[in-house]
């Protein structure tokens, strides 16, 4: 019966690790369609490149895995302003929200498709970016590893951190006005389209 409680234990801590990486890639689809009331299916093919780049950082070229996720925070950033901008920006007035629909997708095929053609079709193996070592609890029968601790506190801080950005910084402020009404945003001089493009971001 122990057992059964340890694996519990076990299987809860893996599903909260796992449920702290989903948890952080719908914050970016919320936040998008919050804000520029528009669905950005490209979300999660940003993250893939984001993903590429520090694998080719630290796998392939053996660069510092700080340097690789930097440079991939960087790069996504820089992927997503310039999206918003080329692919959405010019539907944002759109009548018909098939458009919108249908311009999102092919912005996500595009990115899957040029990653194929650059990295291929074969699994990439992903050495470690952490250096955290695992913990072991209840005689070793629990083993919670150094990627999963780094993945929990990073999703609660990267929330605590958004929620103190939106609540207490101008930008957030601004991000808030927008989601309410565009319109009222505007005249009180709120840049709606850098907020919609910060938020991208």
């Amino acid at each position: 019966m122990e057992v059964v409680h340890m694996s519990f234990i076990s299987y809860l801590i893996n599903g909260i690790s796992l449920g702290s990486v989903y948890a952080l890639i719908a914050l970016g689809y919320t936040m998008v369609y919050g804000i520029a009331k528009m669905l950005n299916f490209a979300h999660g093919d940003v993250i893939m490149v984001g993903a590429f780049i520090t694998y080719t950082m630290c796998s392939t070229m053996g660069l510092s895995p700080v340097i690789g996720v930097l440079a991939a925070v960087i790069a996504c950033t820089l992927l997503g302003m310039a999206i918003e901008k080329v692919a959405y920006k010019p539907l944002r007035k759109a009548s018909s929200p098939l458009a919108v629909l249908i311009t999102a997708i092919g912005v996500s095929y595009l990115l899957q498709n040029v990653a194929l053609l650059i990295f291929g079709a074969n699994a990439k193996a992903f050495t470690s970016v952490v250096s955290v070592p695992a913990v072991k609890l209840a005689d070793g029968q629990i083993n919670i590893t150094g990627e999963t601790i780094v993945t929990i506190v990073t999703c609660l801080i990267i929330m605590a951190g958004l929620m103190l950005f939106i609540n207490k910084t101008k930008a957030g402020q601004a991000m808030l006005a927008v989601s309410e009404d565009k319109g009222a945003a505007q005249l009180m001089g709120i840049n709606v389209d850098g907020t919609i493009a910060l938020t991208f971001a």
